[in-house]
């Protein structure tokens, strides 16, 4: 672990991600995580090892100031969550996490880590939230086949539901911009100061994440109204045959709207014959009422909190500030 090289500087960072970071979903994309370091402006802290007869060793970090701890690049913490999700910790698998850590001048907490980029099991990784993907292809891109997989009684208390929100006409329309606006108030309604939206740093961020989704062709918006009026508003990207659902919001009067546009993704990615919808991670029920598969995410602790060694990394932190 001598080798370990220690980067600040954005460039430096960047061409670390570049070269390092698998890119395979969206959240994966450097231009992506910058719409987040440019509004909260979190120190950096990449360790890298790279040599011809190891496999490259990656951990990009930014240190957290309000909360004293390293946390997973770019930081976009709310209420003690970070919101970006398949992080990891590259190149790691068979290793502890002894060596890495101590060349880190303060405690580490990092959430939603891709189980394919753990260290080896051990006491310091426990499992975060359950993460939840629709795959087409498990039901041969047939949303009629997705349906029987559902009881009868279940099949019909959802057509029901549905059925009742359609006698009052139901129209959908796409990437209507001036709909974001009114999703983010919904999301704000729900969820109060619990939303992420709350936060005027993540809001600037998710702006300019949107700005680089429609630039690139890959931003879905999708609205459905209920009797002429905007009933939910769902944001997603698409990107390496995958839909990413990032957002939404959905008015209260109108109840089982929520089933109904997720039933449209559901259908939608069937038609176009996607590899996956990701859900993300988020504790709601409907998600497993869905069949939705479950993919759990990972959060890692160094060291461990109440330990004599926790401690001893409080007093380190206080010289870091990176």
């Amino acid at each position: 672990m001598d080798l370990i090289h220690i980067a600040h500087k954005t460039d430096d960072c960047r061409n670390l991600w570049e070269r390092l970071w698998p890119q395979k979903a969206v959240f994966d994309l450097w231009p992506v995580r910058a719409c987040f370091q440019k509004h909260y402006q979190r120190p950096l802290f990449f360790l890298s090892r790279e040599q011809a007869d190891h496999p490259p060793l990656f951990l990009a970090l930014s240190w957290i100031e309000e909360e004293q701890y390293y946390g997973h690049f770019p930081g976009e913490t709310w209420q003690g969550k970070t919101w970006l999700e398949q992080n990891k910790i590259i190149g790691v698998a068979d290793s502890s996490p002894q060596a890495l850590m101590e060349k880190i001048p303060g405690k580490v907490f990092i959430r939603y880590l891709d189980e394919n980029f753990l260290f080896s099991p051990g006491r310091h990784t426990v499992e975060d939230e359950i993460g939840y993907l629709f795959t087409p292809g498990q039901y041969d891109y047939s949303f009629e086949t997705y349906r029987r997989t559902f009881p009868g009684k279940t099949r019909k208390k959802f057509d029901q539901e549905i059925r009742r929100l359609e006698t009052q006409t139901v129209t959908w329309h796409y990437d209507r911009m001036t709909d974001v606006d009114q999703m983010m108030r919904m999301n704000l309604a729900a969820f109060g100061e619990h939303s992420y939206f709350h936060d005027p740093r993540f809001f600037g961020s998710f702006i300019d994440l949107l700005t680089f989704f429609k630039e690139n062709n890959m931003l879905r918006v999708t609205s459905v109204l209920i009797g002429g009026r905007l009933a939910a508003v769902d944001v997603g990207a698409l990107w390496n045959n995958t839909y990413t659902v990032i957002a939404g919001g959905t008015d209260p009067e109108f109840p089982g709207v929520a089933k109904l546009i997720n039933f449209h993704h559901i259908e939608w990615a069937c038609r176009e014959r996607l590899g996956m919808v990701d859900f993300l991670c988020g504790d709601f029920a409907w998600k497993t009422r869905f069949r939705l598969q479950p993919r759990p995410l990972y959060k890692f602790h160094y060291p461990e909190p109440g330990t004599a060694a926790e401690s001893s990394a409080e007093k380190r932190s206080g010289d870091c500030g990176a």
